[in-house]
């Protein structure tokens, strides 16, 4: 799975993510056409290479003709409807203002539509924004995840006048985030890199497990000696990666619990609920606990992305006051299915591969069961009779089937 980390070790700012994007690939003429479908004139992008304390990177800025005009969410949404940018890239800018709106009605305790944007309203932060949305678009990125968030100290000249960092909007963006001030005094998240951060990204933390593809620096204004001033970025695959080795490996979850008071009909429920959501398996475990009551311990294996979704689910079906979340690494054959034709009928023969090379190929049994049933013969007669038949099947002519 495509997977974009930030980290925010100094900071982030719109301009910074637009200038890390670029470094990964995003190309610039064509980040410039896409743009102009806003159809915003006057709008123009300088684009250039700069150094923040010896590291190479991209600085961005966007150059805009002056305005007076302090938008409103709505004026924001009208301008990305009324364009020619793809749904998906509509979809999440719209979503990043809304969360922009909404922590700027916080601060300010008037309603979502009344508020003004002012400095985030400017076209330049339209251009951040949206800009954004088209990079990650062109990038194919399936995930985000995020660094602790360095927001600055001191304070900062606003259109309200002087106030502290982090600015009221960006303390409403990052709650509940893990936040750190940082050893430079100044602001470094900015509303609007703040804004598509914790909109798009799904976890915080130190970068997961993923192989890594390539890697970029997108400048701030600020040149400070010995504290760059970038926001790095990096891309990689975290849903399978090789290590040593010709299998490939992905990072799942398990989320379990221990449960002491519910049915086996609202267990078997939750089992349903829980594959039903695209669980990969899920499993009951006689436990014991406390008090020597017997219990069971419910598990369930999943991608990281339909984490949440269980989890809540767990909490909606099940007793549970508490889920654990424990991180796996799961090691995986290639995997396929391919229907071969026997003196009882056509089957479907599940192939697990290693490479090249072909382990294992194993009969669905549902199809033993349906020829059984058909056929009157008994299961281990029709399950040893197509078990002939694969052994009869050479590698070559598996290898060239599966995947059909």
């Amino acid at each position: 799975m495509k997977t974009l980390y930030f980290d925010a070790f100094s900071g982030a700012s719109g301009n910074m993510i637009l200038g890390g994007l670029l470094e990964l690939g995003v190309d610039a003429d064509a980040l410039r056409a896409e743009l102009s479908k806003l159809n915003l004139s006057g709008i123009e992008l300088v684009i250039e290479k700069v150094d923040r304390s010896g590291i190479n990177s991209t600085h961005v800025e966007v150059k805009y003709p002056h305005e007076h005009v302090h938008r409103h969410l709505k004026d924001i949404v009208k301008i990305i409807d009324e364009s020619t940018l793809p749904p998906s890239v509509k979809g999440r800018s719209k979503k990043i203002f809304t969360r922009l709106a909404e922590a700027e009605a916080k601060v300010h305790g008037i309603s979502v539509e009344r508020v003004h944007f002012h400095e985030v309203g400017a076209l330049d932060a339209i251009v951040d924004i949206v800009g954004a949305c088209i990079g990650f678009e062109m990038l194919g990125i399936e995930q985000f995840f995020a660094s602790e968030l360095a927001l600055g100290s001191g304070t900062v000249e606003m259109a309200h006048g002087k106030f502290p960092v982090p600015p009221p909007a960006v303390s409403e963006l990052v709650k509940g985030l893990p936040v750190f001030a940082g050893d430079i005094v100044g602001e470094l998240l900015t509303p609007t890199g703040a804004a598509i951060i914790s909109t798009v990204s799904n976890r915080y933390g130190v970068l997961p497990k993923m192989r890594l593809e390539a890697s970029g620096f997108g400048a701030g204004t600020r040149n400070t000696d010995g504290a760059p001033n970038v926001l790095r970025l990096l891309l990689g695959d975290a849903a399978a990666y090789t290590v040593d080795s010709e299998t490939p490996r992905e990072q799942l979850v398990v989320l379990e619990t221990n449960i002491d008071d519910a049915s086996p009909e609202a267990l078997a429920f939750a089992m349903e609920k829980a594959f039903e959501l695209n669980a990969l398996d899920c499993w009951f475990t006689p436990i014991q606990m406390k008090k020597n009551r017997p219990a069971t311990l419910l598990s369930v294996l999943c991608e990281p992305e339909t984490r949440d979704a269980i989890e809540q689910m767990l909490f909606r079906e099940t007793t549970t006051l508490g889920v654990r979340v424990v991180p796996v690494e799961r090691a995986r054959l290639d995997r396929s299915t391919e229907t071969i034709s026997t003196s009882l009928g056509e089957v479907r023969v599940k192939v697990s591969r290693q490479g090249d090379a072909i382990l294992n190929r194993k009969p669905e049994f549902d199809d033993l069961k349906r020829i059984a049933a058909e056929t009157g013969r008994p299961l281990r007669e029709v399950s040893a009779a197509v078990a002939h038949a694969i052994e009869g099947m050479g590698v070559e002519r598996a290898s060239s089937a599966a995947g059909k």
